[in-house]
């Protein structure tokens, strides 16, 4: 499902937040975006989402980590809702077709991570292989807690954008 920017500008204030909950799950972000319309251009709409990503703090990240699956798992611990939950499926679906020792690294990598920091792993999966976000896990472990919640929000805010750009229409 796609709108245009008009749209997203136009409809009910609580419709717009049921759709931009479905590309970040931070109470704040959301109503923070519904708050900067109308935003006139997708590229606005794109820039006004880093910028609030950006203001908030480490409650409102970690709030919207727990509405994503751990990386090759299906059910977060709450949900974006139905579009969010799809596109979460298909951003994480090069992780169904590895073998089983890579999906059981993951897996490990996944609890290893939670009882490090305290929050689940998050990166952006978007076009990468499972071995590639294994990798990328392990690195991560070295991190300390301040550099990598950082890290962790910053790959919350490209999911976004791209959950964001999958959403608005493409402009003509």
């Amino acid at each position: 499902m796609s709108i245009t920017v008009a749209d997203l500008d136009g409809i009910p204030g609580r419709t717009a937040a049921s759709l931009l909950l479905n590309c970040c799950g931070s109470s704040r972000w959301v109503s923070e975006m519904v708050a900067a319309r109308p935003f006139g251009s997708r590229d606005a709409v794109l820039s006004e989402a880093d910028r609030i990503w950006t203001s908030l703090g480490a409650s409102d990240w970690l709030e919207a980590f727990a509405h994503h699956p751990r990386i090759g798992e299906r059910t977060a611990a709450r949900s974006h809702g139905e579009q969010g939950d799809e596109w979460a499926d298909e951003e994480q679906s090069g992780v169904a077709d590895a073998d089983d020792d890579v999906r059981n690294a993951l897996a490990t990598a996944n609890q290893e991570y939670e009882r490090r920091f305290g929050y689940i792993y998050i990166v952006c999966a978007t076009g990468k292989t499972p071995e590639e976000m294994l990798e990328i896990a392990r690195r991560r472990f070295y991190n300390d807690g301040v550099t990598e919640l950082r890290l962790a929000a910053e790959e919350q805010r490209k999911i976004t954008r791209v959950r964001l750009q999958k959403l608005l229409e493409e402009e003509k």
